[in-house]
């Protein structure tokens, strides 16, 4: 999708700190962090939300490559919190599903 940011970032248009990356996903920097590590876990597949994410193979290997990008970054000891925003009353800002990669704090309860 020309338009959106994160296939832009995925395609290698739009510069971004990559913290990890496979063949079909890729995690970097948070520009707006929220945590010490705040990385942004995306598919290089556009799906608009999470319910436009085709089916549960897709579901989990997003949730592996999230995984595998804490394991990356030295999260599996202290632990880490994924966050995915859905619509605009759940937060999300933009169209491209994505989970929020968080650690390297003790992060608080409830959020928001």
């Amino acid at each position: 999708m020309n338009d959106c940011l994160f296939c832009r970032i995925a395609a290698g248009e739009i510069p971004a700190t990559v913290l990890y990356e496979d063949d079909q996903h890729i995690a970097f920097r948070d520009i707006n962090p929220a945590a010490p590590v705040h990385a942004i876990v995306i598919p290089k597949a556009h799906y608009g939300t999470l319910l436009d994410v085709p089916d549960a193979g897709v579901h989990g290997a997003l949730l592996e490559a999230a995984c595998a990008a804490a394991r990356a970054l030295g999260l599996e000891q202290g632990g880490f919190r994924l966050v995915a925003n859905f619509g605009g009353d759940g937060g999300q800002e933009v169209m491209h599903v994505h989970w929020h990669l968080l650690g390297g704090r003790l992060l608080g309860w409830p959020p928001g």
